[in-house]
């Protein structure tokens, strides 16, 4: 299965990004091989409208039923629960990695709707 967690950087070391649909990277965990890959977000991050909508979109093209991050707003929410990935909210200050830990761990809690409202 592929957990996506949004990053600041590319790197899983470095601390994550709170905000889910203008995170400037995706860090993709694939817990079968334990790998990493990191996709760029930068169009999303950038748009002037809908950069939840087409940052739940590009997490349905890349495979991810998981999605940790700081905050989603409504409309990314129902896009995401649409296509059958869970979201689940890490606390600020922890990095990419911590974040995959604490959920593996069962320390994060799963969100049934979006924690923020809608900026559009």
């Amino acid at each position: 299965m592929k957990v996506l967690v949004t990053a600041q950087s590319e790197q899983p070391r470095q601390v994550m990004e709170l905000r889910f649909g203008r995170a400037p990277f995706f860090c993709v965990y694939d817990t079968e091989s334990g790998k990493w890959e990191s996709v760029n977000n930068t169009i999303n991050m950038n748009a002037a409208q809908g950069a939840g909508i087409q940052a739940a979109q590009a997490v349905e093209r890349l495979g991810a039923k998981v999605v940790i991050t700081g905050h989603v707003g409504p409309k990314a929410f129902r896009v995401l629960e649409a296509n059958q990935a869970e979201v689940y909210l890490a606390q600020e200050g922890l990095t990419v990695e911590a974040a995959m830990e604490a959920w593996k761990a069962g320390k994060l809690q799963r969100q049934l709707q979006a924690d923020v409202e809608g900026h559009w």
